[in-house]
């Protein structure tokens, strides 16, 4: 599958699991007004499709696409491989956008450029497009049988790793000597768990929470970086009830979006507003549409006028929707500003090659109440994903914002859905989120904060005061006199 974004992990859930494939996930379905109909596919104008259709490379991703007759079919390539991915069929038309939507209720939009030669493909609920260069036919590898048996689930996987993995040098891995040392301990006929316990032997030393294996009923891995834990529904009750007794004394949050955000208003009139997701809003819906309107509609409610201040509680959040995030910086803003800019590895040798980063913009809410006075930001270890892009974009604030707490658990790409010869998949980022000036990345150590306080989750399990909450207050009321 083609990496985009996801929706709220689950406890020890690898994220691009959960967008894809689990119960609880959000999945990416957008309701186009007029384009599609509960009676089946609408058939585009017939110029546009027309245009669409073909075989196209992706630039970066190590993704064809072959379109054709309505139906969209994906192919996971590498040096070593080509298997097939994901499957839509067309669903309507939206302006010079071909609407696709596959199996998972993912929505491919691919907007042709002038003429044949190349086009865009966007994603609903991700920001940012990939480019698409139209080939003249799928590429040879991918009309023949995969090869099979534990070698060649071996070598895709490395393969993969190896032309998409943006971070080795940050992590301090030479990924040829990982190959060196692991192949010859493979062999057609290994049991699963062998193989499996190798493939996450190779991959624990990066310490990415972006990288995990569904290895089936042999087994799943997932990690996160050393000193933090993934978020989850239990960990985040225990956080909930904490600060309900400790910072709010007492006071009950109301509780939005399937309880995954939570809000009080201080006798003082500051804001304190809890989000542990970017997904999951709708427990009957996966759309996401219906998600973006379930998060307007609880910010309508949240931010309104009177509110002397805001503190915006990210320490528990398992990431999603980088496009749901950005509506929060949103209400926060009164001038539009870049946030950050995307980039994806798009050379299978020289891991310091990428796309054209992509600037991604925060854009003033039209029509609703926008606060632009002082913003306190908690952050820590467990703050994954969407929940780091989110924090990214309020560094560009225009107006003060402050972050307190910890380090961010600093995985920010789309993560890459891979899929193996022996049915097994995996998932990698292959992207850079890079800051407006400079272009520095926050991946692996994550974002730090302004002010350090003490772990949080620490402070929970002794029960003791809550140190990052009691500076925000204090930050809070210095600049809002």
């Amino acid at each position: 599958m083609l990496s985009r974004n996801s929706p709220v992990e689950e406890a020890r859930a690898p994220r691009w699991r959960a967008r894809s494939r689990s119960a609880t996930a959000v999945v990416l379905l957008a309701l186009v007004a007029g384009t599609e109909l509960a009676g089946g596919p609408v058939a585009a104008a017939p110029h546009a499709a027309d245009r669409v259709d073909g075989v196209w490379r992706l630039d970066g991703y190590g993704t064809v696409l072959s379109v054709e007759d309505g139906r969209l079919q994906e192919y996971q390539t590498t040096a070593v491989s080509c298997l097939r991915g994901d499957t839509a069929r067309r669903t309507g038309q939206a302006g010079n956008s071909v609407i696709y939507t596959g199996d998972d209720a993912t929505v491919y939009r691919i907007r042709p450029a002038a003429g044949k030669v190349g086009a865009t493909l966007h994603f609903d609920g991700s920001v940012g497009d990939r480019r698409l260069r139209r080939l003249p036919a799928l590429p040879a590898r991918c009309t023949e049988a995969a090869p099979t048996g534990a070698l060649a689930t071996f070598d895709v996987f490395w393969q993969t790793f190896e032309e998409n993995y943006p971070f080795f040098a940050a992590k301090q891995t030479n990924w040829q000597t990982v190959r060196d040392r692991y192949r010859p301990r493979v062999y057609d006929g290994m049991p699963d768990t062998e193989l499996f316990a190798l493939l996450r032997e190779m991959v624990l030393p990066l310490h990415d929470a972006h990288v995990g294996i569904d290895a089936g009923d042999t087994g799943s891995f997932a990690q996160s970086r050393p000193g933090t834990m993934p978020p989850g529904p239990g960990l985040d009750q225990r956080a909930q009830r904490f600060v309900e007794q400790h910072d709010l004394a007492g006071m009950r949050l109301r509780t939005f979006a399937n309880g995954r955000i939570g809000y009080a208003r201080l006798p003082d009139g500051t804001g304190y507003l809890r989000i542990s997701g970017f997904g999951g809003y709708d427990g009957n819906s996966p759309a996401y549409a219906r998600n973006s309107a379930i998060l307007d509609e609880t910010l309508s409610q949240v931010i309104t006028p009177g509110l002397r201040g805001l503190v915006l509680d990210l320490r528990i959040n398992g990431g999603g929707s980088d496009a749901l995030a950005l509506q929060i910086a949103e209400r926060l803003t009164d001038r539009a500003y870049v946030a950050y800019a995307k980039r994806a590895r798009n050379d299978p040798i020289d891991q310091g090659r990428h796309t054209r980063p992509q600037p991604v913009r925060v854009q003033p809410a039209a029509d609703r109440f926008r606060y632009t006075g002082p913003v306190a930001v908690l952050t820590g270890g467990e703050t994954y994903s969407a929940g780091e892009t989110l924090t990214q974009a309020l560094i560009q604030r225009p107006a003060k914002t402050v972050r307190i707490g910890q380090n961010t658990q600093g995985v920010f790409s789309d993560v890459l859905e891979r899929i193996l010869p022996n049915g097994w998949s995996f998932g990698l980022p292959n992207e850079e989120y890079l800051t407006p000036s400079g272009g520095k990345t926050f991946d692996g150590e994550g974002i730090p904060p302004d002010i350090r306080t003490g772990n949080f989750l620490e402070e929970i399990a002794k029960g003791t005061h809550d140190s990052a909450f009691t500076q925000a207050l204090a930050v809070i009321r210095r600049h809002a006199e």
